[in-house]
């Protein structure tokens, strides 16, 4: 076991703005508009389930298919990266459909649990140690589940300005570790 303070607070980070919570609250708000209460409890464990199962299988699932870690990591640079430019720029390169129901499936995945999360994950794993990526996983998860608990105290807080904020703040975060993790990564392929 080897915790380190710098790697769970980077990764913790990384996760953080990977995931927005915050910057879902519009989504969450309107989900619960739309079907009344979501299970907070339900969607972060299972968020939890997913995020822990891909970052000891992920690299499995990878080599079956014959892809180093580093490529993989190169390939979520640029998937950070684009998520950053959605963040700070406001713009919508990619979104899935509106889901039919505020269950575990639009919450956990892939709200909380989705590509970009999963794809920084394993980013994350070529860089640092597997303990240090789960202790960041939790923290990362009890901050969702008390913003799912509390979405609407935090949304009439903020207010539509003060989310949007936080949005672009990690947004340019988001941008620096998706150049960082490229330049770590991108030697090891040649």
């Amino acid at each position: 076991m080897q915790f380190n303070g710098k790697e769970i607070l980077t990764a913790t980070m990384v996760l953080f703005a990977v995931i927005d919570i915050l910057g879902s609250i519009p989504i969450i708000i309107n989900l619960r508009q739309k079907v009344g209460h979501i299970q907070s409890e339900k969607a972060s464990v299972v968020a939890l389930v997913i995020m822990i199962a891909f970052l000891f299988v992920g690299e499995t699932i990878l080599k079956l298919i014959g892809i180093d870690v580093n490529s993989f990591a190169v390939a979520g640079s640029f998937v950070i990266f684009f998520l950053a430019i959605e963040m700070v720029l406001g713009i919508s390169l990619y979104r899935d459909e509106e889901p039919e129901s505020a269950s575990v499936v639009p919450i956990a995945f892939p709200l909380i649990a989705g590509a970009g999360t999963l794809t920084s994950i394993l980013s994350l794993r070529a860089e640092y140690h597997v303990e240090n990526i789960i202790i960041a996983i939790v923290i990362n998860i009890v901050f969702v589940f008390a913003v799912l608990k509390s979405s609407i105290k935090i949304e009439k807080m903020l207010g539509t300005a003060g989310l949007n904020v936080i949005r672009k703040v990690f947004g340019v975060i988001l941008m620096a570790i998706a150049v960082k993790l490229f330049a770590a990564n991108i030697n090891q392929l040649f």
